[in-house]
């Protein structure tokens, strides 16, 4: 399989998180293993606002083993294990700015039989449709954390513009006050891989 992507170059991702979260939508994620290569449109981010936002893991400029990598450079990967599934993150901000955006959703758009087996599930729609499948489908795991998305196995290249973007609140942070409430969930509006 040749593989014509070339993935952005670093200073894509020295944006301000908020538009970083935005200008990820439509650009591609590209996961290779030696079995195969899977890629997806970015459909749908959450934008995670360092130390000032209750919703995010860095809230307080809380720095442990799990955190650190968002303490790095903009454009690594920050993994983490939500109850049994990987969540993918782009770090932003800049380092020492613990900012990141988490990858809601993705529209498959190569190595789909692969992703089809990797979920057990034939229905292309709900195989990346949330942050916890695109992972799985994807074949993104722990081991990818502090990678940067500018080389392989994993990285983003550009793919398509979104006509238009929609916003609002983020979802399943109901317990980090106001924060629950801030428009920083961003998505391609009508598309049918966003996370329900």
């Amino acid at each position: 399989m040749t593989n014509f992507h070339t993935p952005l170059s670093i200073d894509f991702f020295e944006k301000p998180t908020l538009n970083l979260a935005q200008s990820l939508l439509g650009c591609l994620l590209v996961k290779e293993t030696p079995e195969s290569i899977c890629s997806g449109y970015i459909v749908e981010t959450e934008a995670y606002m360092g130390p000032e936002d209750r919703a995010a893991h860095s809230f307080g400029n809380r720095r442990t083993k799990r955190t650190e990598i968002m303490f790095g450079r903009s454009g690594l990967v920050y993994t983490y294990q939500m109850h049994t599934h990987t969540l993918v993150n782009v770090t932003s901000g800049g380092v020492d700015k613990p900012e990141a955006i988490l990858i809601r959703a993705v529209e498959p758009v190569e190595g789909i039989e692969r992703m089809q087996q990797r979920r057990s599930l034939q229905d292309v729609k709900k195989l990346t449709n949330g942050p916890g499948k695109l992972t799985k489908a994807l074949g993104i795991t722990m081991q990818d954390y502090g990678s940067s998305y500018t080389k392989p196995p994993i990285y983003i290249t550009s793919g398509i513009i979104p006509e238009h973007i929609s916003i609002g609140p983020r979802i399943g942070i109901g317990n980090s006050g106001e924060a629950k409430d801030y428009p920083w969930r961003f998505w391609i509006t009508g598309n049918s891989y966003v996370s329900k």
